[in-house]
């Protein structure tokens, strides 16, 4: 009994994970048509020439140094909102917090709040202050990513085992050693899902680009949503998505692996 039941389970997973990949995979099906096509007439059901063109056009576009700092913005918002998800996931789960419910309500407060509001005005006062854009921008979504990790993390150190840590400490084990070697390691999945979480709302954000950024920091979700209204060149546009949503893929894969070998 106890070797079939594993043995079911592995069986009842299979079909689950093949319907993730399908639910994650068919909306990427017409793009990656659409980037290796030259040219796709109707009524045809798949491109009639094939090739490279609408890649070599996001090239000219300014897909590469878009990509760049799309890199650039989402690495910079999860290395501030992270840090500040875990320190305030860790006081909330494990620490007795004055005022619990309004400091939730703050943490939570750039989630119920639509950021467009709030970017106005802080757009404003950091231009009296003389704040530069991409301080400013960096700023403004960093909050809008703390409430994720924040949520994240809270949950994480509700079923951390801290008696692990002070077992180290008994056995003389110092604080750099305890946080380095008992510490971050048992909270790797869920510090790696909290900054992937963090560096989506950096990746994928427009609005706050736009109005913070004035138009002059161009990342991929601004160059693709420029090419879509502009070009009606359905290959390049294509070619830039993908570029948009690879990345993020790649990283959702290796922090599911991660978590994966954080269980067992």
């Amino acid at each position: 009994m106890s070797r079939v039941a594993p043995a079911r389970q592995r069986a009842g997973v299979a079909p689950r994970v093949a319907l993730l990949l399908a639910w994650f995979a068919l909306p990427l099906v017409p793009l990656l048509l659409w980037a290796a096509a030259d040219r796709w007439s109707y009524p045809a059901a798949l491109p009639t020439d094939w090739g490279v063109t609408g890649w070599r056009q996001a090239l000219d576009q300014g897909a590469l140094p878009a990509l760049g700092r799309s890199v650039l913005l989402g690495l910079a918002v999860a290395a501030l909102a992270t840090p500040a998800g875990a320190m305030a996931g860790r006081a909330l789960a494990l620490h007795r917090v004055p005022a619990r419910r309004v400091v939730e309500a703050l943490l939570l407060a750039p989630v119920a709040v639509p950021p467009f509001a709030v970017v106005m005005g802080l757009t404003t006062l950091a231009l009296r202050l003389g704040v530069p854009a991409g301080v400013g921008l960096v700023v403004v979504l960093a909050v809008s990513a703390v409430p994720y990790t924040v949520f994240v993390m809270r949950a994480a150190y509700a079923g951390h085992d801290i008696g692990m840590e002070e077992e180290a400490r008994t056995l003389g084990a110092g604080p750099r050693a305890v946080l380095l070697r008992v510490h971050l390691p048992l909270l790797a999945p869920a510090l790696a899902t909290a900054a992937f979480l963090a560096f989506l709302v950096g990746w994928s954000d427009y609005v706050v680009t736009l109005v913070v950024g004035g138009g002059r920091l161009v990342t991929l979700p601004m160059l693709v949503g420029a090419l879509s209204s502009a070009t009606g060149n359905d290959a390049v546009v294509a070619a830039v998505s993908l570029a948009a949503v690879l990345p993020p893929l790649a990283l959702l894969l290796a922090t599911a692996l991660l978590a994966r070998r954080g269980a067992r």
